[in-house]
């Protein structure tokens, strides 16, 4: 599944990107690897960006880029 069809409260192991080039290197930047956990914060009313928590910092993600990050839910 997509990082964009998580819920706030709910949590997913980052599995893959599948975004290449400068989008790719910045999410990576920002610690958004294979195998980091993400848990969704919550998400503007429009759907547009999202909040999420990873390696215990807060980042805010445009939608089109949480398309691009394939995740497996976590419990």
């Amino acid at each position: 599944m997509k990082l964009s069809e998580l819920k706030a409260g709910q949590s997913a192991a980052v599995r893959k990107l599948t975004t290449t080039g400068k989008l790719k290197q910045r999410l990576a930047d920002m610690g958004v690897l294979r195998g980091e956990r993400i848990s969704v914060i919550r998400t503007a009313p429009l759907g547009d960006p999202m909040e999420i928590e990873v390696k215990n910092y807060k980042l805010t993600l445009r939608r089109q880029d949480t398309e691009q990050i394939i995740v497996e839910e976590v419990r």
